[in-house]
């Protein structure tokens, strides 16, 4: 059978290889910019201080307040700094937190960004924006939020925690965390996998993974490591066939295996270890379906909220 359809790809230069991070201040001039502010974490700050330094006069200064589910009031710290040093661009050096920060500017600005990914997030490809405001997360789609140019660099994932490099990207290479091949491999995947997120519809994941960051602050990568098992399985009921080459992957079930992989590289897999409180699965459950949305498999509140509690209790998917 002959398909039919129109396809648009993503506008964005990616800059992949090791030691491609020396190559900003090339493509902040390639851009037409002069002065880039660089974001950052906290955690970062210093890392952001050095990249600022090493791109001189390229560099009109720093931010490091950038946070998990991009609170408003972040960014509006952020657009305040880069009103007072007179930024053209932005740089954000970081994972998704930062690259949340970068999009929610250039959204409002249209600011260019340049990205320069330190973990397996994948949404520094991606024309979307969540953000969080009065306790809740919302979710927006625009071509400003795409960044202009994503530098990956695997050299700079290797001081990424095991912890943190499993739940970003639930890889194989957290036995070898120094081996760069295995770090390219991963970052190269998630380049993939946010390449896919940007063109298509997010579903019933990524509803109840903004439910749960939004509404109940808790921490991205490790709530979607907890989630994806359940919504993986929840959706093979559905479409068997279209997760058929994951169910083989993982020995015959898509949710099932995923999950037994994840506990056996000691990725975080109930929501209670995360510290979400079981008295909260009924409103977290109202939340994410309070707004009709797409998704393969049909679902009502009482459905969403059995997937809750399992993900709570660590229950193995069956499918």
């Amino acid at each position: 059978m002959t398909r039919t359809f129109t396809y648009s790809g993503s506008p964005a230069y990616i800059v992949f290889g090791n030691g491609a991070s020396s190559e900003v201040g090339t493509w902040i001039e390639k851009l037409g910019c002069k002065r880039a502010l660089v974001l950052s974490t906290p955690h970062r700050a210093a890392d952001g201080e050095a990249l600022a330094k090493s791109l001189g006069a390229l560099a009109a200064g720093t931010f490091s307040g950038a946070a998990m589910h991009t609170p408003v009031e972040v960014t509006q710290t952020a657009m305040a700094k880069a009103t007072e040093v007179n930024a053209d661009c932005v740089v954000a050096l970081g994972g998704g937190s930062t690259t949340g920060l970068g999009k929610a500017i250039a959204w409002r600005t249209d600011l260019p960004q340049i990205v320069i990914p330190t973990t397996y997030a994948g949404s520094e490809v991606t024309p979307i924006l969540g953000q969080t405001e009065n306790g809740e997360k919302t979710t927006m789609r625009d071509a400003r939020i795409l960044p202009e140019v994503v530098i990956y660099d695997p050299e700079l994932t290797v001081g990424l925690p095991i912890a943190m490099s499993v739940a970003s990207g639930l890889n194989a290479m957290a036995q070898e965390p120094g081996n760069i091949d295995a770090r390219g491999d991963a970052l190269y995947g998630a380049w993939l996998c946010g390449t896919v997120l940007g063109a298509v519809g997010m579903a019933l994941h990524h509803k109840i993974c903004h439910t749960l960051g939004g509404s109940f602050d808790m921490p991205h990568a490790e709530t979607h490591a907890v989630m994806l098992p359940h919504t993986i399985g929840f959706n093979a009921v559905a479409v068997p066939d279209l997760l058929s080459p994951v169910a083989d992957l993982f020995g015959g079930s898509a949710g099932g295996g995923l999950h037994d992989f994840a506990k056996a590289v000691g990725a975080p897999f109930t929501l209670k270890e995360l510290g979400l409180k079981q008295a909260d699965l009924d409103r977290a459950a109202e939340i994410a379906t309070r707004h009709p949305y797409w998704n393969p498999r049909p679902f009502d509140r009482a459905a969403i909220r059995a997937l809750l509690q399992d993900a709570w209790e660590g229950r193995r998917p069956q499918n």
